[in-house]
């Protein structure tokens, strides 16, 4: 057996403390899951501005990381905490996988289909939260959007048997897939119209609600992109998006796809979506059709 380890944590997107610590807590798991690890245990990071806030949100934030915690089937071991001017909340994380079945992001191969597991825009409907633009409907989906662990989509795909996997956050759809092709061996060929993106996220972008980090995502990723048809600025937007606590990236043998589609239906993956393949040129290029 293996130990895996990860870290992350941030500060709030949401306003309800135990929503905040849900997804803080769904989005360190997720690197484990994108591994194929199964989550052991678990730490606390946590910065909370004593002097500023009353202790129950630090309380109300614990909880909710301990909810998916409990709910990942691993244990909270303790962790540690700090005085800070602004709340940040987070989990290192460690897993058991076995060292033969560890899932990189760089072992696809050329006629892999890629599939992803949530659709896009929690960034870009996260900061439409924060201007108060967004509809209560649009906050309450995007934070059950973040706060779903991406734990039945991996253990289907490592019931199929999967060639690479990574997790789409920070760096975008864009930025994610691209490490796919950190080795120059291949390039990728996605389909725009079978992306998934969350509803609202278009007229959002067209009313230029958009995070920041999403702007340099686009400056450093952009040359990476050929578009093989004309695109409105609005709609590659989204694709640059920094996710957070986003769906996994699964690269499949072809042959397997459509076992694997039936596999996360199965397990309750509500979004399952073939959104392009590996292809042997252009290398190092994401073909945008």
């Amino acid at each position: 057996m293996a130990l895996v380890q990860s870290v992350d944590f941030f500060t709030p997107i949401v306003d309800e403390p135990f929503v905040f610590g849900q997804i803080a807590a769904a989005n360190a798991l997720s690197d484990l899951y994108a591994m194929g690890a199964r989550p052991l245990t678990a730490l606390n990071i946590m910065a909370f501005p004593r002097a500023k806030m009353d202790l129950s949100v630090f309380r109300d934030v614990v909880l909710g990381g301990l909810d998916k915690v409990h709910e990942a089937g691993a244990v909270l071991l303790g962790g540690h905490s700090i005085d800070d001017p602004e709340i940040k909340y987070g989990l290192a994380v460690t897993g058991l996988a076995r060292p033969d079945e560890i899932l990189l992001n760089s072992s696809a191969n050329v006629g892999d289909k890629i599939i992803l597991t949530k659709p896009l825009g929690t960034g870009i409907i996260s900061t439409a939260v924060k201007c108060g633009l967004a509809s209560e409907e649009q906050t309450k989906i995007v934070a059950e959007m973040m706060s779903t662990l991406n734990k039945n989509a991996a253990e289907a795909m490592m019931r199929i048997g999967v060639s690479a996997c990574t997790d789409v956050t920070g760096f975008g759809l864009i930025g994610h897939i691209s490490e796919m092709m950190c080795e120059a061996r291949f390039g990728i060929r996605l389909e725009f119209e079978s992306i998934p993106f969350m509803e609202g996220v278009f007229e959002f972008t067209g009313d230029k609600v958009i995070p920041g980090g999403l702007f340099r995502n686009r400056k450093f990723l952009a040359d990476r992109v050929i578009a093989e048809r004309a695109f409105d600025d609005d709609e590659l937007m989204p694709l640059f998006d920094p996710q957070t606590s986003g769906g996994l990236l699964i690269a499949v043998p072809a042959a397997r796809c459509e076992d694997l589609l039936s596999e996360l239906q199965a397990a309750g993956v509500g979004t399952r979506s073939v959104i392009g393949e590996i292809v042997a040129n252009p290398i190092s290029k994401v073909v945008l059709a």
